[in-house]
């Protein structure tokens, strides 16, 4: 589905990401995991060309993206952020119908598929269709970020730490509602994210980045069990140093 091949990205200053060689499959969710400033999300904006790469090349479904104007690209794949980016002068029901229209669908069609996302995100489209945007929670928020990007049906989805701002348990419900979408819808989705717990649950593989670099690539199961390096053994050893410390102060209360 997706091929980064000696991709990379060079900016003035000197910052380079790459080159990567990277496939992701068909229906995988491949996590990109590192520490702010590794690579990972210009790595994603490479795909959708956001950024464009200044070598190597990266395609989508077996086209060079450099060869596709990039509205027309971006309108066929899926593209959710932290920052939710929701207009506020429209409702939710006209925020998550933005690309279909652009596409031109008949309104029928725009209707019906903005009420089967707000009920997949588990929004009652009776009650939040015509809400405005800033009345909503931020967990609900994301939750219309995610059904937008979803709207126009695509098969790719491009996720940039979606749920990093909310609280833990807001957090940990849209994580596992978006696990159930993802395979459901038979989406590939390429989800950057710098918390070790969310790559683990959530990834079919995990990318792991520092600096520009790739330092590996695999399941998760592979990387807690033969770790590339130190750098990668010391992200994989810092939740369980977490649960360890929790182990103590609970068997201390007793």
């Amino acid at each position: 589905m997706i091929d980064l091949i000696a991709a990379e990205a060079r900016f003035e200053d000197g910052e380079r990401v790459g080159p990567l060689t990277l496939q992701v499959e068909r229906g995988e969710l491949l996590v990109l995991l590192g520490a702010s400033g590794s690579g990972k999300t210009t790595t994603l904006k490479m795909i959708n060309r956001l950024l464009d790469a200044t070598g190597g090349e990266v395609r989508v479904a077996g086209r060079n993206v450099a060869e596709v104007p990039g509205p027309e690209l971006r309108r066929r794949i899926g593209y959710a952020f932290q920052q939710v980016g929701l207009f506020p002068h429209l409702d939710v029901a006209a925020n998550v119908a933005v690309t279909p229209r652009l596409l031109g669908w008949p309104a029928e069609r725009v209707a019906a598929r903005v009420d089967a996302l707000l009920e997949m995100v588990e929004l009652d489209p009776a009650v939040y269709r015509h809400r405005g945007v800033d009345a909503l929670s931020g967990g609900q928020q994301q939750r219309v970020g995610i059904a937008r990007a979803l709207a126009a049906e695509p098969e790719l989805l491009l996720m940039d730490e979606p749920f990093g701002a909310l609280d833990p348990l807001t957090r940990d419900r849209l994580r596992e509602r978006f696990l159930l979408i993802h395979r459901e819808l038979g989406l590939t989705t390429v989800l950057v994210t710098h918390d070790m717990v969310e790559a683990l649950l959530l990834g079919d593989r995990i990318a792991v980045l520092e600096a520009g670099r790739l330092l590996q690539v695999g399941t998760p199961e592979a990387l807690l069990r033969a770790p590339a390096d130190d750098r990668v053994r010391d992200l994989l050893e810092a939740p369980q140093r977490s649960l360890r410390r929790l182990g103590d102060l609970a068997g201390a209360r007793r």
